[in-house]
């Protein structure tokens, strides 16, 4: 015996797939649109600005570790009165007074929440700023970029706050 209805089957099974895919449709541009991309800020710059200069900024770099020396001091970042800490020295081990260092601390998920740090105190070539308290505990990217005279370079960690041994280079 043949069953009649075999072919009224097809026309809902096909309607009810594109309901479907339209109804995955929504929900993507809703979850993308609730969660936007947030805009890369590594190197203090726009990715797109980055990625057009990034040999000069690599030949930045190697020129002026050629002549300098940088250190990151501050033993922990914790979420609460941080100071950040830096040294700079020469290749003979001179200190450097005269450096323009600023930092932007970011999370590495939103831009909202960044900490840009400009004026530091400096006493022998040690640069010091002013602690701080974070907004929220975590993973935090702390960029800085040091300007001695016409040589630059862009000196980029991350820590957590949750773990003294977490840090990264």
């Amino acid at each position: 015996m043949i069953n009649k209805n075999a072919g009224k089957k097809w026309p809902w099974i096909i309607g009810i797939s594109t309901l479907i895919v339209i109804g995955f449709a929504v929900a993507t541009i809703k979850v993308a649109v609730n969660n936007p991309v947030e805009m890369s800020e590594y190197g203090m710059q726009g990715y797109h600005e980055y990625d057009n200069n990034v040999n000069d900024i690599i030949n930045a770099k190697i020129q002026f570790d050629k002549k300098y020396t940088i250190a990151f001091l501050t033993p922990q970042i914790t979420d609460k009165a941080s100071v950040l800490v830096y040294t700079i020295k020469d290749k003979s081990g001179n200190p450097i007074e005269d450096a323009n260092v600023s930092v932007v601390l970011t999370r590495p998920d939103t831009c909202k929440l960044d900490i840009a740090l400009n004026t530091p105190t400096v006493e022998k070539g040690i640069y010091t700023f002013k602690a701080i308290d974070l907004p929220k505990v975590g993973r935090w990217d702390i960029m800085a970029k040091i300007t001695i005279s016409e040589n630059q370079r862009y000196y980029n960690l991350k820590a957590d706050t949750r773990n003294p041994n977490t840090f990264e280079f």
